[in-house]
């Protein structure tokens, strides 16, 4: 039997028919002792999961980042259905363009890398996006401008062309790691949030700052109201709240370490958690 990494688990099933192993690759197999032929069963990032991303109107597949590779996950069968690898860097931001054509991903070493979703085949690279790492990233519904955030502190906009990607504009007002970027539906204002507990408000036709708010916390994500009218934070709690009481109603148990991002899925059906203990974990 070859199992992929090291075997940090062993454990007996039931009448003791079959065992289950577990590796320091994030592998789970399953193995019967007459046949002790290994199948796999369950796989997971080996490292802190950064950011999750559903494709525009699709909650059958979703999209996560970690250190070393990106995966897209098959929801009702909750397989890994691809992985691309890029060794030794760390992708801290995922991001599908509207038309489901591009994933769009911001990495440590400075650079925004993209990929073709059904092969994970490379498409095209921004070098030297930022100095001190790309942090979040984003794109326009109209997947003509991609805007990246970076651990310097700066929004970048960029023009994506068929062959050609080029820096349009600079934004500069955190003083903290941009920690995650959102744009309103018809891409004419858009949001960050940042480390340094600040979140702007972004005119995206002037490239000017609207509004900025200032709290005494790390802002680790941000998004739109569904009416646009409110823009909501948070941070690394695993709380649930109650929006127009302001109460708590549901406390999730699962992940043993924080959870650096939570999506609902686009037809409302469940939630993915993911953390920086390396778990996926989908909530109904």
């Amino acid at each position: 039997m070859r199992v992929e990494g090291a075997v940090t688990s062993l454990t007996c099933r039931g009448r003791d028919d079959q065992f289950f192993i577990g590796t320091n690759k994030g592998q789970m197999y399953r193995s019967a002792y007459a046949t002790f032929k290994e199948e796999l069963v369950a796989v997971c990032h080996t490292e802190a999961v950064n950011d999750i991303v559903f494709p525009e109107g699709h909650s059958d597949l979703f999209v996560t980042c970690s250190t070393n590779d990106i995966r897209v996950w098959y929801t009702p069968e909750r397989l890994e259905r691809l992985r691309i690898t890029v060794p030794n860097v760390t992708c801290h931001a995922v991001e599908v363009t509207r038309d489901g054509m591009v994933i769009v991903s911001a990495w440590n070493d400075g650079k925004i890398r993209t990929f073709v979703p059904a092969t994970g085949e490379p498409m095209y690279e921004i070098n030297n996006a930022h100095n001190l790492g790309v942090t979040a990233i984003a794109a326009t519904s109209d997947c003509k401008q991609i805007i990246s955030g970076g651990g310097d502190g700066q929004v970048r906009i960029w023009n994506i062309g068929e062959k050609t990607q080029k820096l349009r504009e600079v934004l500069k007002e955190h003083r903290g790691a941009v920690s995650c970027i959102k744009t309103n539906k018809n891409d004419k204002e858009g949001v960050t949030a940042s480390l340094d507990g600040t979140c702007v408000i972004w005119d995206l036709v002037r490239y000017v700052r609207k509004q900025m708010i200032l709290d005494n916390t790390l802002f680790k994500c941000v998004c739109y109201h569904p009416g646009e009218y409110q823009i909501i934070t948070s941070g690394t709690d695993r709380k649930l709240w109650d929006y127009k009481e302001g109460t708590v109603t549901h406390v999730g148990v699962g992940h043993s370490g924080n959870i650096t991002r939570l999506k609902i899925c686009p037809a409302n059906k469940y939630i993915v958690s993911v953390s920086a203990d390396g778990a996926v974990l989908i909530w109904k």
